[in-house]
C-alpha cells in the first residue's frame, strides 16, 4: 500500500535551507508517494519573485524538487487545502509551520516535521 504524504511550502524549502535530503529521509520513514497543492507551488514563485538570499535559492532549489511529486490543482489557502487533503487521502504532512501543525494535530493527521535539524521524524 502506497504511503502518501503532502509536502508543505516550508517542508519543501528544507534541502535549501538545511542541506537535508528530505525524498531520502520520507523513503527511511516509509513514504513513497509525495503530493503537493498547486497553492505552495505559487507561494514558492513568490518567494523567488520577492525574496533575497538563502530564502530565494531555497525556493528556486524547491521547484526544481517537484518533478519528483505530485502536483494537486486546489484554490485557496495551502494550508486549508493541505489539511483538507490530508484528511480526504488520510496522508501524512511534511511542515515546520507551527500553526498548521497545531490545525493538523486537532484533526488527528500525522506531522513529519524536521528534527534537530538533521533529519525528518514523525
Amino acid at each position: 500500500m502506497k504511503k502518501t504524504v503532502i509536502i508543505d511550502t516550508n517542508g519543501l524549502m528544507i534541502p535549501g535551507q538545511f542541506g537535508l535530503d528530505i525524498f531520502s529521509e520520507l523513503g527511511r520513514l516509509g513514504f513513497d508517494s509525495f503530493v503537493v497543492v498547486s497553492p505552495c507551488v505559487r507561494e514558492l514563485e513568490k518567494i523567488i519573485g520577492s525574496g533575497h538570499g538563502k530564502d530565494k535559492m531555497a525556493a528556486k532549489l524547491a521547484l526544481s524538487l517537484l518533478d519528483r511529486c505530485s502536483i494537486i490543482e486546489e484554490n485557496g489557502f495551502a494550508d486549508d487545502a493541505i489539511l483538507e487533503m490530508a484528511i480526504g487521502m488520510k496522508a501524512s504532512v511534511l511542515t515546520n509551520d507551527a500553526e498548521l501543525k497545531k490545525r493538523l494535530c486537532s484533526k488527528g493527521v500525522t506531522i513529519v516535521y524536521l528534527r534537530d535539524r538533521t533529519r525528518l521524524s514523525i
